[in-house]
């Protein structure tokens, strides 16, 4: 069956979870984190549940810490942790290798900042070629604004933003996916 190029696909997706850490997360609205990591943390137990790769960024963990606790104990094992001081994912040593051995072209992005770290990323794997799909109630920037105009910049550069509940449902497909009760189960 032919659907459009830009459905996510299981066998075709890898989440990449952008510097969700605890210092970093305290500076942010209080309800806009919360919302960032609890579906954040759904994203994670589906991706778990269907076999979907899993990437993790820390920038700068020596002054802003670990990645955040509920989201640490969501990752799948092996979920590989990159440190990074540069502001894209795709300067931190080792992603890339990481990112091309999950043989996947269409990447999730969750996480922190925005119009840091998250445009950074996303444009450089435009560049490189990849499709990106930012979850836009999963990313979250100090400032509204900051966000909006983050969204309204990646979408004019070919960004996918989408929303946690559509990755869930574009990775099933279908009521009758063997996964769908216990995916479904993870809206609120």
């Amino acid at each position: 069956m032919n659907t459009h190029p830009t459905l996510l696909r299981i066998l075709d997706s890898v989440l990449v979870v952008v510097d969700m850490q605890g210092k970093l997360s305290a500076v942010m609205p209080e309800i806009d984190a919360a919302l960032m990591h609890e579906n954040t943390v759904s994203l994670l137990e589906a991706a778990n549940n269907l076999a979907i790769p899993v990437l993790v960024t820390e920038q700068y963990p020596q002054g802003l810490g670990q990645t955040e606790q509920s989201v640490r104990e969501a990752l799948p094992n092996p979920a590989p942790i990159f440190e990074k001081t540069s502001f894209s994912c795709t300067g931190a040593s080792g992603f890339m290798p990481a990112l091309e051995l999950t043989k996947s072209k269409q990447v999730i992005l969750v996480g922190q900042e925005a119009h840091v770290c998250i445009v950074q990323t996303a444009l450089d794997l435009i560049a490189l070629g990849y499709q990106v799909h930012v979850v836009e109630d999963a990313i979250c920037a100090r400032k509204a604004e900051h966000k909006f105009y983050a969204l309204q910049r990646l979408q004019a550069q070919n960004v996918v933003i989408t929303n946690y509940e559509s990755v869930l449902f574009e990775w099933l497909r279908d009521a009758n996916h063997p996964d769908f009760k216990a995916i479904s189960s993870l809206l609120r």
